[in-house]
């Protein structure tokens, strides 16, 4: 059967084991919390341009909550104002209780671009963060050699950046972001620039890494799949302003691989998201201009 001819259900719709994990993660306690956020910016003719507007939630203790929303709605605002990189021009975050008012290292962020130093290899960039805390040098080796381990990374361990794939590079990145001991890792679209394939590897090792690290994630994504795939919850963010649209439940089981992708569940979550991110419009396009680039004659079918 093609998966488009499966009659969906709603999007709500959940098996008890779903239900019984959705009960026990509001159990657990609060790790960060946001509290009526808003940014503004000054534009350049003397008015303020609002990124972010009353945005509200909470992530519990060792969730997994993804933010998606169309292109320009906040979404990386949202994620440099809870790492401490930028300031809210309204509103505030707590972090287990404690105002964010600056970087620390009780946050790890992983970003879209390969943020490794050029000049250490594999190993020496996840001692970095290990010896600014005050770890000596074979202390540090010993811990950059355990989380070198977890994200699989053993034989390039003395490799520099420029010797390793772009997945590898992610790799290296969130066991150096990790080997801190933050709170919460905050990944700006990590894997945007990844191909099909390396994306559902990093996809699968994130989820697998995730399981073993007593870590809580908040993950920013224009993927919807990769949104369903990873997430316990969904952040769906309006545009122009950034306002939280609706906080969705996967009512997908886990474990998740990719041959989830087609279950009704899977499926009824991704036709709802994509309801909310690409609403239909009324207004017609308007027509491109007709430029003829071939020869008269040269007709294609």
């Amino acid at each position: 059967m093609n998966p488009t001819d499966v009659k969906l259900p709603d999007y709500r719709t959940q098996v008890p084991a779903v239900a019984a994990r959705f009960q026990k993660l509001k159990q657990r306690p609060v790790v960060l919390e946001v509290e009526r956020l808003g940014r503004q910016f000054a534009a350049s003719d003397g008015g303020v341009i609002t990124a972010l507007k009353d945005i509200n939630f909470q992530v519990h203790r060792r969730e997994f909550l993804t933010v998606i929303g169309p292109s320009g709605c906040g979404k990386s605002t949202l994620i440099r104002l809870v790492a401490g990189l930028d300031h809210p021009t309204s509103g505030r975050m707590l972090l287990d209780g404690q105002e964010v008012r600056g970087p620390g290292p009780d946050r790890g962020m992983v970003f879209q671009g390969y943020t490794l130093f050029p000049w250490l290899t594999v190993t020496e960039n996840i001692m970095f963060g290990l010896k600014l805390r005050g770890h000596s040098e074979s202390k540090a080796r010993r811990e950059a050699l355990q989380w070198v381990d977890l994200v699989g990374l053993t034989r390039c361990k003395d490799q520099y950046p420029v010797q390793l794939s772009g997945g590898m590079k992610q790799r290296a990145a969130i066991a150096r972001a990790l080997a801190n001991g933050p709170r919460i890792l905050l990944m700006d679209e990590p894997f945007g620039a990844l191909d099909a394939q390396t994306r559902a590897q990093m996809q699968a090792h994130l989820m697998e890494i995730w399981r073993n690290v007593d870590v809580t994630i908040l993950f920013i994504t224009h993927d919807l799949d990769e949104a369903i795939l990873l997430a316990d919850r969904i952040l769906v963010l309006k545009p122009h302003p950034g306002e939280v649209q609706e906080l969705i439940e996967v009512p997908v089981s886990r474990p998740r691989e990719v041959g989830r992708f087609h279950c009704p569940e899977f499926l009824a979550t991704r036709q709802h998201l994509d309801d909310l991110i690409h609403p239909p419009v009324s207004v017609e396009a308007d027509p491109l201009p007709i430029v003829r680039l071939t020869a008269v004659g040269d007709d294609v079918e």
